[in-house]
């Protein structure tokens, strides 16, 4: 698999996020449900806690990634929803952290929610990844 970036402007470059990406080459295609901080049975996990619930949210969006043969690099599409923009961008370093980690910087969205599916949770992530 093959990414192109188009930016046009450089400033979400700043914010570790593309414009839009070109892929060319890949052969399967992974839409992953949006990921939140839950533990194995469903519980919700951290609360009140966002920088925990976004930790927790990526350590579950790498392991459906994982049980598809891909990983964090293979990511090209996020979508991001949150009941708190302000201090879900506070902990913003965990995304770019992870993502910077693995050279990947796709093309997001975030969204201001008034709440989620799960009364407490603060933080839910969707990815598509391809391979």
């Amino acid at each position: 698999m093959q990414r192109t970036a188009v930016n046009p402007w450089d400033w979400s470059l700043k914010l570790g996020y593309n414009q839009a990406e070109i892929i060319e080459g890949a052969s399967r295609q992974l839409i992953c449900a949006g990921q939140t901080a839950v533990d194995a049975e469903g519980n919700p996990r951290h609360p009140g806690d966002m920088r925990g619930q976004i930790g927790l949210a990526l350590d579950n969006l790498q392991a459906v990634l994982s049980g598809a043969g891909m990983e964090l690099g293979h990511v090209t599409r996020l979508a991001i929803y949150t009941t708190d923009v302000d201090e879900a961008l506070k902990h913003f370093d965990l995304l770019g952290t992870r993502f910077g980690a693995a050279r990947c910087a796709p093309p997001m969205t975030l969204l201001g929610v008034t709440r989620l599916a799960i009364p407490g949770l603060l933080f839910e992530i969707e990815a598509t990844a391809c391979a």
